[in-house]
């Protein structure tokens, strides 16, 4: 008699976004899913202590669900930014160790400056990647996002330019750093739909699967029903 499979921890993962994706009546391959991976200075011993690893492959796991092909698609940031290799299931295991602490051509552990990677994201969705698939950008910041004065590039300039395009962007504040500037995006004006929402999560390492995945799907299939009713999305 054959024994069954046994799942792996991956395995478990999937199936846990399968049950928060039926209760958010949310349908698999609904959107193409990328993260943005703040990777400043006080980042640093979240990445040398496995967190960052850990919160990729939890994020991949939706991605495989949740995403049109699968693929989660990574930039990481500091005062500049660079578009890593996208993550699938068969290359995730060591990636932060492999791409990024080990990679010397990768810029990491400077300063915060958000609007640059922002725009490259835009870039890839809207101009080199366009799809009829929207797309759903986690963007995960530890405080500390760049204010600008108004003739310079900002994080709600971007937005407000954004807000009539298929991607929704979904911020995610982790530690106890400054979160003013991405605590006031739901009452952000001047936007054609409301396209971003943030929470903050004081300790990630030890959030529970289940609360993850539940606070990262509570706006975004709001967002999905605006964006139909206004044809930014079929």
């Amino acid at each position: 008699m054959t024994e069954p499979l046994k799942l792996t921890s991956f395995d478990l993962l999937k199936k846990k976004v399968d049950i928060v994706l039926e209760k958010k009546a949310l349908q698999k391959g609904i959107s193409r899913v990328g993260v943005v991976l703040d990777i400043s200075g006080s980042m640093r011993r979240l990445y040398q202590n496995g967190t960052v690893q850990n919160v990729i492959e939890r994020l991949l796991a939706l991605a495989t669900r949740f995403d049109d092909d699968g693929v989660l698609d990574v930039w990481i940031y500091d005062n500049e930014f660079t578009r890593m290799p996208s993550i699938t299931e068969n290359d995730f295991t060591d990636y932060i160790e492999r791409e990024i602490l080990s990679n010397p051509t990768v810029k990491k552990f400077g300063a915060n400056n958000e609007p640059p990677v922002m725009r490259d994201v835009l870039q890839k969705y809207l101009e080199e990647e366009t799809s009829e698939v929207p797309v759903y950008l986690i963007f995960i910041n530890d405080g500390g996002v760049k204010k600008a004065s108004r003739k310079q590039d900002n994080v709600s300039k971007v937005l407000i330019e954004s807000s009539n395009q298929p991607l929704f962007w979904q911020f995610v504040g982790i530690g106890n750093g400054n979160f003013d500037v991405l605590k006031k995006l739901d009452n952000l004006e001047g936007r054609f739909i409301d396209n971003a929402n943030f929470f903050q999560i004081v300790d990630i390492e030890n959030e529970s699967d289940h609360d993850l995945y539940n606070k990262l799907l509570n706006e975004f299939p709001l967002w999905i029903k605006e964006a139909k009713s206004k044809h930014i999305i079929i």
